[in-house]
């Protein structure tokens, strides 16, 4: 590419040989010599080049051993998702509400392609992890991977990996965050249950829209306590507070 400075031609082209050689993820790659030979370049420039890589697990550095095909996980998303959430000091509640607002425009259309075709042993489960969120909430526990697993459920019938590893990552994004901001876990468990709930509800009767409108009021809840870590929510009715 005309102008492309030399560092990312060179990961490029290292890419372009991975997909041309059809490697899978931890086959190993040619040696440096190899690669160095392949690409006419340096060392030096075949060793920054797989550095780079390595940070977008795009390559596996195993010292000692030689450089394989990564995994190509969205890690490198997260990390940078957090950093750039967490660097927004003058807006923190704005930072996770954006967050928020992208995993939810997901959410509401990912719902919309299982509501009528979820099985009924798929919304038993869905109801058994409900059970044990409300039994949880009642001993005083907080139970964010009982929240999370939930939704792994809600859309395992897609057969959707990059779903599982989105909705994932931005969970992981905002407990981090959360965590960093030392926001709590919940401060209305019972609400939150109550929510689960009324999504399995409409799912059960095949509404599709119902079941958009119960998740839509689910993330409100949430983007209500991002934004203002102190205030309860009142009930199902209470309207979204997303900001100072």
């Amino acid at each position: 590419m005309p102008g492309e400075p030399r560092n990312s031609r060179i990961r490029r082209e290292v890419v372009q040989l991975i997909l041309d050689r059809k490697l899978r993820p931890g086959a190993a790659l040619p040696t440096e010599a190899e690669l160095m030979e392949d690409l006419g370049v340096s060392r030096n420039s075949v060793r920054e080049a797989l550095k780079a890589l390595q940070a977008l697990d795009i390559v596996e550095i195993r010292h000692g051993y030689g450089t394989y095909v990564g995994q190509a996980s969205l890690t490198p998303l997260v990390d940078g998702l957090t950093f750039r959430t967490l660097a927004r000091h003058d807006d923190d509640a704005g930072a996770l509400a954006e967050i928020l607002q992208v995993r939810e425009v997901l959410e509401e259309g990912l719902i919309r392609r299982v509501a009528a075709t979820l099985s009924e042993p798929e919304l038993d489960r869905l109801e058994a992890v409900v059970a044990r969120m409300e039994e949880a909430g009642r001993a005083g526990r907080p139970f964010p991977q009982l929240d999370r697993e939930f939704h792994e459920l809600l859309y395992t019938s897609l057969g959707n990996a990059l779903v599982s590893q989105l909705l994932g990552a931005f969970w992981t994004v905002f407990r981090r965050v959360s965590g960093a901001r030392g926001r709590p876990d919940d401060p209305a468990p019972g609400l939150t249950v109550r929510r689960h709930r009324d999504i399995v509800t409409a799912l059960r009767a095949h509404d599709v829209e119902g079941a958009q409108r119960a998740m839509a009021v689910h993330f409100h809840g949430i983007e209500a306590r991002a934004g203002r870590p102190n205030d309860r929510e009142q009930g199902p009715t209470a309207r979204p507070r997303v900001g100072p």
